[in-house]
């Protein structure tokens, strides 16, 4: 079987963002593989520790991942500040005979420097077209655990547990690794938060990650941290905001300032996006045309919406209303032929620690440890959907016998998607259209 085939029959997918199966990005032809280990959303600390413990298996599951794509070059992006992490990296790159094919990209303590398009300008100095993807410029990004999923997908082992942070409130910090399909409040517990009475809890980091609707979840393959902030927080009160609201406060507070279009990071690429004029649009009620869709162009980094406003209005979530009223209507952005980096990105990159103070998160920037502790899950619940794409099909039926690692839902033939494993031995107790539910057998 090729690596492609048995990357997608392991059902690996990117491990930190949207859930893009992996072996779809990989069928491509790139110049450099690059390795996105910025993990520049703050607390989160998955990649900057795995890449320690499992440095050998990332970095050969890199090579084979840019083997996939015929990428001359790999490219680990990491910060500076991660120096211990650094060693260990090159130490490996040399013992690995990769030091021809491979190199350390030091990337800045900024955010977002995780972000697809910034990073591929940091470390290759290639600009994506706005709208685009790396590939468009000869580059392909994956994240470190996914590195680590091409590597164990290559030895025939499927994609059934996941690396976790949960920070915030708890008393214990902890990075864990757990099977796929935990309840997240077993997860959370592990971190000391069996009580979430007054608190809330954002799925992912501070700045992207949304709050978490549903207590009672499970691990996904896309989870990557688990934020506990007391309710009344004020990025919890942001991250709560509605759309109403947003647009009732953006029409009587903008100040025209325009800090949210000078530190956005895909302007500072030269990019159209402009959220200044985006909101002023909004104050006049114009209804969405070709004017407004430089809307189109936004990351949702959140940078504008939570750091540059002085007035505390909704610079993104003008964007995202504006991206709504176009897809309805059709209307596309038609991206500049020629970008042009803006002169002043050097002295208005945000770093993180400016970030982190900003977002009120100061006294939750601390270590959370990775564990490897073997806890018993009573009840795993996986989903069919929850990679882009179509959803998976049930092979397996309710009071079926699993073991760990064997396939329980595949993908239709010619669909985007991947197939998806059991993380525990157990008896399903439930297969519908939109997850698998296994109990551990005692």
């Amino acid at each position: 079987m090729e690596l492609l085939e048995k990357i997608k029959e392991a059902g690996v997918i990117g491990a930190g963002g949207a859930g893009f199966p992996t072996h779809a990005k990989l069928n491509a032809k790139a110049d450099y593989i690059l390795l996105n280990g910025a993990e520049c959303e703050p607390l989160l600390r998955v990649d900057q520790q795995i890449m320690v413990v499992y440095a050998e298996e990332i970095l050969r599951g890199l090579m084979m991942a840019g083997e996939c794509c015929g990428a001359g070059k790999a490219i680990v992006g990491i910060k500076g500040k991660h120096a211990d992490v650094i060693e260990v990296l090159e130490r490996t790159i040399q013992a690995l005979g990769y030091q021809d094919r491979m190199e350390i990209g030091i990337l800045p303590d900024i955010y977002p420097a995780g972000d697809e398009q910034v990073l591929v300008y940091e470390l290759t100095g290639r600009i994506v077209p706005e709208t685009g993807i790396p590939i468009a410029v000869g580059c392909v990004v994956i994240n470190a655990e996914t590195a680590l999923n091409v590597y164990n997908a290559s030895k025939g082992i499927p994609v059934t547990r996941k690396f976790v942070t949960i920070t915030g409130e708890g008393p214990r910090p902890v990075t864990v690794n757990v099977p796929i399909g935990t309840p997240l409040r077993i997860v959370m517990a592990m971190a000391g938060l069996a009580d979430l009475d007054g608190l809330a809890v954002i799925d992912g980091g501070p700045m992207m990650g949304p709050l978490l609707a549903d207590p009672e979840g499970f691990v996904t393959k896309k989870t990557k941290g688990l934020v506990v902030l007391p309710q009344e927080h004020g990025l919890i009160r942001k991250k709560s905001r509605q759309m109403t609201g947003a647009i009732r406060l953006n029409r009587s507070a903008c100040e025209q300032c325009r800090m949210c279009t000078d530190l956005c990071p895909r302007h500072l690429l030269g990019h159209s996006t402009v959220p200044h004029k985006i909101i002023r649009a909004m104050a006049y009620r114009k209804e969405a045309d070709e004017s407004c869709t430089p809307a189109l162009t936004c990351c949702q980094c959140n940078l504008c919406e939570y750091f540059s406003c002085p007035a505390g209005i909704s610079p993104r979530m003008a964007n995202t209303y504006y991206m709504g009223q176009l897809r309805e209507k059709g209307i596309r952005h038609q991206p500049k032929a020629e970008f042009t980096v803006d002169r002043n990105r050097e002295f208005r990159k945000v770093s993180s620690k400016r970030l982190i103070g900003r977002l009120g998160l100061s006294r939750y920037d601390r270590p959370a440890p990775l564990t490897e502790a073997d806890i018993e899950i009573p009840v795993i619940g996986i989903g069919l959907k929850d990679h882009v794409g179509a959803p998976a099909t049930p092979i397996v039926r309710e009071g079926e016998t699993v073991k760990a690692g064997q396939k329980i839902a595949e993908m239709k033939e010619g669909a985007l998607g991947v197939s998806i494993h059991s993380s525990i031995d157990g008896v399903v107790i439930k297969a519908g259209a939109d997850q698998i539910m296994i109990r551990r057998q005692s």
